[in-house]
């Protein structure tokens, strides 16, 4: 047997399509079977009475059943009414109420019967009513006259019509009135006011009926209401009433009363499944709130919502759980009151198990059952071809326990309709299921070969829908050959579907069906095919922009090669804006020039014929603040006033604080200065306040995006006069002149003044002098220039101001001095002491002060070179400077140059400049080491001999003793050879080396001394040249054809051996190279190197290898294998270098600096084939 299993609740998304197939396993059309009702009209159908009546019936069944009404428990015999007829090969119904028929006439209750030789189906009970929409009755309505502060309710009592009306309550401009907390329309349709306010006076409150069946609206007559404010009636009273104490009293304020529902308890039925819905309005002053509980439990999550200002409680699909008492309670600042509403819900009769058609074969056994619930428990009768059972032709085959009908042993004479009816006092149930007896061989009823396409890892439905009496047996197989699927991959259902749970791609083939009974077999084949699912790899991703920027959301897919995917961009759930701004891309979308409105959830959905997918990602539009509105100046005083405002839009970015201006209106108009600032969440201050001020405020909003333009500026408020509160600053007293005293000081600004005519009393006396002070009074300046000064005297200054009102408070006093003049003497004692060839130092004494006559800035020395001792020539001199700062005594003098002949003198220095120069004195610094010698040149380089040149030291910087020259030879591998060295004069300027190899390189090292050291040395390089005749000989050597042809013979020769290597080596066998040499060897190339089978040349891929200092030549004069490629030609500048006889190397070589041969600049040329040939000679 195959393992069955049922459908679990991770897989609740496939039920509705199982559903839907269980349902199509119907019995085949072409084949006898009972009437189905397969469409009616609602039970309670309500009609337009304008329009004509359709009371539907269908059926199907075969033989085709034949159709008939009854009206009201009795038969409808049509053919005898006119206006009635009914539909070929249908029971449905046409009443012609247009041409002449009433609706009302037609009012009653209706059933259908479908009827075939094998049994006969009813219809539910079908009552049809026409809808009704009458007018409002006329009525008187007096204007209601409230006094302010009452509550109201406006009645609108609309009149009864089927179904009832929707109400509204508009003005005679067809305007909603606007409802609130305060006033709202109850579920009655009247309108209710928790209490009434002036504004509430109008004449025109009209109450609308809406019948949708009839798309008509009744109005009923306008409302009157005027509302009585308190002032109004007092001095309506105190005209008509003088002389009396009698007055209204004035609005009070009242503790809520309900004003629906009335008392404290009431009672709700609601059935289930239905919308309930409670409602409570309060009156009272503030206006009421109102909140909602459940005694003793909570309110259903998710089901319960609050609409009406809170005042109606609704709870959606209401169950027998939702039964119990709910309370409201309004409550205001004075009080509450609450009312509790006892909730029932009872229930219609629903469904527990409908009864199914059944499908039997002769001699098969079978039940019928017919279970349901309800609040009262419904009853459950049978029916057998619309007949009640008890009275039904009697059949041996069947029997009636209660809600199940039991059938055995049944007969092809069994086949019936039975109809089960489930009824309590809320309404009934009635469901038709046939018992059909019929012998027939399986048939498969799903198309053959239908191709099924599903996603990777989601389920895969295969439908092998099958009709057969006995019910076959259902085997599933896959590919041509496969054996019976038993798999717990696959799940059977009874409907015959295979379910794959989680298919992949292996899951990709065929399958094939077989249905069996006892009468039969037959097979069909389906195709799956399963496809790689849709990924968006790419999200969009939450985005933060400023206005009027540019945004992009990415949205990269991935999908099946075989799917075409559809790629939908969504804002807030909805379609994107008509608006160029939005661009859509392959795989993003743009916002150019972002805006407000731009700001919500973007959503990209790929959609494929078999998935979908989708992303989101919020777009944040900020920008700087909207300014600050509605600027309130309150709680004025003379030095102190509270400025609030309200905030602006923060677009999105929080307020981080508020900057405060204020213009001062009297004195500097339309300029604007910073006051303070405050938090953001702070939208009040208290500011300080100067005298005589017309102040306006103005606050700006400040973001992390930026500053929001200013508010409107408050209104202006001017402050009261006063004494100034404060001095001049920064008060200074410098004399310009020897002879004067310069008094400055930075002015009051208008707003400091604190009252007109701002002036300056300026006074002074000189210190430590008993002297009276000096003043005077002057406005509009802030400087004064006291005349007849003695020179650099200290003075006591202070300025105080003054207005119209009086003085500012007593100045504090300030120190200042009187013109400065130059210094009257030189410093003294001036000693230098020469601490080596470039630094000395030198001290002298201070100058009293009173002779600096004014502030002692510092000391300069003067110092400049006279000569050089080691050069008797003068040049320009250069005087240099060195400033020493305050009082100090002494100074180093660096940078001195050696052996040179010096001069300085020290001068002291005030604010006016400076002073004689002291005597001037004269200092020697010794010896030091010379610079290097100006230049080397290495000339007339011989077979043994070099010619040196060079000049003297650029700075000798003392008496040169001598010249130092150290050398040594440079073998083809560049060590080094001994070191020799030779002293020379220093009267020398040129040297003759003798005895030196030929072709070889040298080293050169050269500098000079003075008796305190060595200076800096000079290097160069050169090469002795080779002997000419054996040059010749090399170059006719070269010349001879045989020696061409020969180099000819051996490169084709090698070129001819590296071929075959190569196809050996390609063919993986190994190729004796050797052998094959040995074999082909040419006497004339024997002294070729047998280690890497050059011809001798020197590669240039070590050319730039820098020399290694201090190396020298082996013992064994041998040459390292890594360095033996080495070019000697990096040594020559454009000499071209020859090899005699035993290789060594000839060349001419120009002197040089040494360098380091690191980068590679040096030039090299190759050798060429004369002088290879020249090594195997």
């Amino acid at each position: 047997m195959m393992k069955k299993k049922s459908i679990s609740t991770s897989r609740a998304s496939l039920v509705f399509f199982l559903c839907q197939m269980i349902s199509a396993l119907d019995v085949p059309l072409d084949l006898s079977q009972p009437p189905t009702i397969t469409q009616q009209s609602p039970k309670d159908y309500i009609v337009d009475p304008r329009e004509n009546i359709v009371i539907q019936c269908e059926a199907k069944g075969k033989p085709p059943p034949s159709f008939s009404w009854t009206r009201n428990g009795t038969h409808f015999d049509i053919d005898k009414d006119a206006q009635v007829t009914m539909k070929p090969n249908s029971g449905t119904l046409v009443i012609n109420i247009m041409n002449g028929g009433k609706a009302e006439a037609y009012e009653g209750v209706y059933q259908c019967t479908a009827r075939n030789e094998r049994g006969a189906a009813i219809s539910n009970n079908i009552i049809i009513r026409p809808s009704r929409s009458p007018l409002w009755t006329k009525e008187k309505l007096e204007p209601n006259q409230v006094r302010e502060g009452d509550s109201l309710v406006l009645h609108c009592r609309p009149p009864v019509g089927l179904p009832p009306p929707i109400i509204f309550w508009m003005d005679n401009a067809f305007q909603r009135l606007p409802q609130s907390e305060r006033v709202s329309q109850g579920l009655n349709g009247d309108l209710y006011f928790s209490n009434v306010q002036p504004e509430d006076t109008r004449e025109d409150y009209i109450c609308y009926a809406r019948f949708n069946h009839t798309q008509t609206i009744q109005q009923k007559q306008p409302i009157s209401v005027k509302v009585f404010s308190m002032d109004s009636l007092n001095d309506t009273i105190a005209a008509n009433l003088s002389d009396t104490d009698i007055y209204a009293k004035p609005v009070t304020e009242r503790q809520p009363v309900l004003l629906t529902p009335t008392g404290s308890t009431s009672t709700k039925v609601e059935l289930r499944g239905n919308v309930l819905l409670l409602e409570c309005i309060a009156a009272g002053l503030p206006t009421p709130v109102i909140r909602w509980i459940k005694e003793g439990g909570e309110l259903p999550a998710n089901r319960t919502f609050f609409e009406n200002f809170k005042k109606t409680l609704k709870i959606i699909d209401v169950s027998e759980a939702d039964s119990g008492n709910y309370k409201c309670i309004a409550r205001n600042t004075l009080g509450s009151a609450h009312h509790v509403i006892s909730v029932t819900v009872k229930a219609a009769p629903y469904w527990i198990t409908a009864p199914r058609n059944l499908v039997l074969s002769p001699g098969e056994h079978g039940t019928l059952i017919c279970r349901a619930n309800g609040n009262p428990k419904p009853s459950i009768s049978w029916l057998a071809n619309g007949v009640p059972i008890a009275i039904a032709p009697e059949d041996p085959s069947r029997r009636v326990d209660g809600d199940t009908i039991i059938f055995s042993h049944v007969q092809e004479r069994s086949s019936s309709v039975y109809q089960c009816n489930a009824s309590n006092e809320y309404g009934y149930l009635l469901s038709n299921a046939f018992v059909n007896v019929l012998a027939e061989p399986p048939r498969i009823l799903t198309p053959a070969n239908k191709l099924y396409q599903v996603i990777a890892d989601s389920p895969a439905l295969l439908n092998c829908a099958y009709f057969g009496s006995p019910k076959p047996e259902i085997e599933w197989f896959k590919g041509v050959k496969g054996s019976i699927l038993r798999d717990s991959e696959y799940v059977f259902h009874d409907n015959g579907t295979l379910e794959i749970p989680v298919a992949q791609k292996d899951s990709t083939g065929t399958y094939t069906c077989v249905a069996r009974n006892e009468l039969g077999k037959t097979q069909n084949e389906v195709r799956l095919e399963v496809k790689d699912p849709t990924m968006i790899i790419k999200q969009p991703e939450y985005k933060v922009i400023q206005r009027y920027g540019q945004v992009s959301f990415e949205c990269i897919i991935k999908h099946d090669s075989t799917l075409v995917p559809m790629v939908i961009w969504l804002k807030d759930n909805d379609e994107l804006p008509d608006d160029e701004r939005f661009l859509v891309g392959k795989d993003n979308l743009t916002i150019m020039n972002v805006t407000d409105k731009d700001d919500g959830t973007y959503t990209c959905i790929v959609n494929t014929t078999l998935d979908s997918v989708s992303a989101s990602a919020v777009l944040t539009v900020v920008a700087r603040p909207n300014p600050p509105f509605d600027l309130e100046l309150t709680g004025q005083l003379e030095r102190s006033i509270e400025l609030s405002w309200i905030p602006g839009d923060e677009n999105n970015s929080p307020i981080t604080n508020f900057v405060i201006e204020y213009e001062d209106g009297l004195h500097e108009p339309g300029v604007w200065h910073y006051q303070t600032e405050v938090p953001g969440t702070q939208t009040t201050v208290q500011l300080k306040l100067s005298p005589y001020v017309n102040y306006s405020f103005r606050v700006i909003a400040v973001n992390e995006i930026g500053r929001s333009q200013p508010s409107e500026p408050s209104e202006q408020y001017l402050t009261k006069s006063a004494n100034p509160d404060e001095n001049p600053s920064n008060v200074q007293g410098i004399g310009s002149e020897p002879d004067n005293l310069v008094i400055t000081w930075e002015s009051l600004k208008g707003f400091q003044s604190n009252g007109p005519g701002l002036q300056y009393k300026v006074s002074w006396r000189q210190k430590d002098v008993d002297d009276e002070w000096t003043s005077v009074i002057v406005a509009n300046v802030s400087k004064y220039i006291v005349s007849g000064t003695p020179t650099f005297v200290p003075y006591e200054i202070k300025v105080q101001a003054l207005n119209d009102l009086g003085y500012a408070p007593e100045p504090s006093e300030v120190i200042g001095h009187s013109g400065e003049d130059l210094p009257m003497v030189a410093p003294g004692n001036v000693q230098v002491y020469v601490i080596n060839s470039t630094l000395a130092k030198v001290n002298w004494d201070p100058v009293p002060l009173k002779t600096v006559r004014g502030h002692l800035q510092g000391y300069k020395v003067y110092y400049w070179k006279v000569q050089s001792l080691s050069r008797r020539s003068r040049r320009h001199v250069e005087k240099k400077i060195l400033t020493f700062r305050g009082n100090k005594t002494f100074g180093m003098l660096p940078g001195l140059e050696p052996y040179s002949s010096y001069k300085l003198n020290v001068r002291v220095v005030n604010g006016k400049g400076e002073g004689p120069a002291s005597p001037d004195k004269v200092f020697k610094t010794p010896e030091g080491v010379p610079s290097s010698p100006s230049f080397l040149k290495i000339t007339n380089p011989t077979l043994d001999s070099l010619t040196l040149e060079w000049g003297s030291p650029t700075h000798p910087n003392g008496v040169l003793t001598s010249y130092i020259l150290k050398f040594q030879p440079i073998n083809n591998t560049h060590e080094l050879g001994p070191l020799v060295e030779i002293r020379i004069p220093a009267n020398e300027s040129s040297l003759i080396l003798k005895n030196l190899n030929y072709s070889t390189r040298y080293k050169f090292y050269f500098h000079a001394q003075t008796s305190v050291g060595s200076g800096n040395q000079i290097t160069e390089e050169a090469v002795t040249i080779m002997d000419e005749a054996m040059a010749s000989r090399q170059v006719d050597i070269a010349t001879q054809g045989w020696f061409i042809g020969l180099m000819c013979a051996v490169a084709l020769l090698i070129l001819i051996l590296l071929i075959v290597c190569f196809i050996r080596r390609n063919k993986g066998g190994k190729y004796p190279v050797k052998e094959k040499e040995d074999a082909h060897a040419d006497p004339e190339i024997q002294p070729m190197k047998e280690d890497d089978g050059t011809f001798g040349e020197y590669s240039d891929a070590e050319d730039h290898k820098p020399l290694k200092k201090g190396s020298r030549t082996p013992s064994d004069r041998t040459v390292k294998k890594e360095d033996s490629d080495d070019s000697l030609v990096d040594y020559g500048e454009g000499v071209n270098g020859q090899f005699n006889e035993d290789g060594s190397f000839i060349g001419q070589y120009s002197g040089k600096k040494e360098k380091e041969p690191a980068e590679g600049n040096e030039s090299s040329e190759a050798p060429s084939p004369v002088n290879a040939m020249n090594s195997f000679v």
